[in-house]
């Protein structure tokens, strides 16, 4: 692909350098040979772009490298520039188109003729799989399971009764997509009864789900994950929960039941958030913090509980100088002491 192409697909300028250079890939600093294209998003990178063997390089609207053998392309975000060149590279593989022998159908359900299903995949009755989809190899779907056009299930996937998933999902090795919510009544005995898990999942269009996340049903009515919202591994969605539209919730976070995620949301690895709260839109919750509040629109939290970012910073500066704070404080103690008695004196 000529450069000038590439960067008018990845609303970049060609700022410095021959616009008919062919690029055929893309790669990090360290790691581009020549004939691909890397970009520069942190400055402390920097140093690198002296010895990155790229042929070609997204930069923002004001970095600047001092070498004058390798082509600029001038973006507002270098990174989404990038991005958007190695999905040109390496785009989606579309479905083979064939059902693996070993596959288990039940004969009620509508499969489309454009899929992929591997080997020892169970499809249950009444299930719904459209155009494009991808079935990996020991993928199971329970009855009444409906996956939209052009989504990828990976293996080992378990996708419970009544659920659905919407079109161009990913959902990623060993996810269970409808396990039951975590319910439990207290008997007059002092026992643990069972509540019927009875809801479902639903996942709508543009969503992946990460390895080994598990997103439970609701006891009555459903589960939602929004368009464009994106989960890593290890995640844990309660029952009842409502993740909003491009929310990101990364890996090893925890949600109690019915818990509402806002637009755009960003939980950091092992954020911890209580039941039935409501996460304002645009909120950012900082790594290993956890919350048992509502949290307004925009707010940036962090710590145990979590509390304003900015305070929690300041706060950390100073948990980091309490021995010394006790030390100065015991000293003044025995300067006071000494200054009383020899008042009395």
């Amino acid at each position: 692909m000529k450069l000038k192409i590439l960067a008018e697909k990845t609303f970049a300028i060609v700022e410095q350098g021959n616009a008919d250079l062919e690029i055929a890939g893309a790669a990090g600093l360290d790691i581009a040979e020549s004939g691909q294209v890397t970009f520069l998003a942190n400055p402390k990178y920097t140093p690198q772009t002296k010895q990155t063997k790229a042929s070609a390089i997204f930069l923002g609207e004001k970095e600047k490298i001092e070498r004058t053998d390798i082509a600029v392309l001038r973006t507002k975000d270098p990174y989404l520039a990038y991005t958007r060149a190695l999905r040109l590279f390496l785009p989606d593989t579309e479905a083979v188109k064939i059902i693996d022998p070993t596959a288990s159908i039940d004969e009620t359900a509508q499969i489309a003729e454009d899929i992929s299903i591997g080997a020892f995949v169970s499809i249950g009755k009444n299930c719904v799989i459209e155009s494009g989809v991808k079935i990996f190899p020991n993928v199971t779907i329970y009855d009444n399971v409906k996956i939209g056009t052009y989504s990828t299930i990976h293996s080992g996937v378990a996708v419970r009764e009544n659920c659905e998933i919407g079109a161009n999902c990913i959902v990623h090795n060993n996810c269970v997509i409808g396990s039951d919510g975590f319910g439990y009544a207290k008997t007059e005995e002092k026992h643990w009864l069972k509540i019927p898990q009875t809801g479902r999942v639903v996942v709508e269009d543009d969503v992946e789900i990460g390895a080994g996340t598990c997103i439970d049903c609701a006891s009555v009515g459903e589960t939602r994950i929004k368009s464009g919202a994106k989960i890593d591994n290890l995640v844990q969605i309660g029952h009842s929960c409502t993740i909003e539209e491009d929310a990101l919730i990364c890996a090893q976070t925890g949600l109690a039941g019915s818990s509402v995620i806002g637009k755009r949301v960003i939980l950091a690895g092992q954020v911890g958030i209580a039941g039935h709260l409501r996460i304002g839109d645009d909120v950012v919750i900082t790594a290993k913090s956890a919350t048992s509040h509502d949290v307004e629109p925009g707010k940036i939290l962090s710590g145990i509980p979590a509390f304003e970012n900015r305070d929690w910073l300041r706060s950390i500066s100073a948990f980091r100088r309490l021995g010394e704070m006790a030390r100065t404080i015991r000293e003044l103690e025995k300067r006071i002491a000494k200054m009383v008695k020899d008042e009395s004196t």
